[in-house]
């Protein structure tokens, strides 16, 4: 079965950087599209970026673009978040998403998920 593991989360000062990894297992990794998503408490969870099967194509949330940057690594099966000019707002329980469909550009509704990592970012 699906299996995904995220890693990297912690406290970190407004301002600074974290690099978020997902490592999945269970499937043949690079035929699927990846993403993260992430929940702060009391909201419900929203879209942070996406990257397609092959690797070519990023989708970012708006609160996001310009600061996070998405990618993968096929031979190592796992993804990444790279996080840079962490805000308090960015604080929130990240999860790593993939794709149920092959081949997928842009993540579809149907994703498997992982257990989530805390990003904590202080004022």
């Amino acid at each position: 079965q699906v299996q995904l593991v995220e890693s990297g989360g912690g406290l970190v000062q407004a301002g600074d950087s974290l690099r978020l990894s997902c490592a999945a297992s269970g499937r043949t990794f690079s035929m699927y599209a990846m993403g993260w998503f992430r929940q702060a408490p009391g909201k419900e969870r929203e879209f942070v970026a996406g990257i397609s099967w092959v690797g070519y194509n990023t989708h970012y949330a708006n609160s996001v673009k310009g600061r996070f940057t998405i990618s993968r690594d096929n031979a190592k099966n796992t993804t990444y978040l790279q996080m840079n000019s962490l805000k308090p707002e960015d604080t929130a329980v990240y999860f790593c998403a993939q794709d149920h469909p092959e081949y997928g550009v842009r993540l579809s509704d149907n994703l498997y998920w992982g257990q989530g990592t805390q990003v904590t970012v202080s004022s």
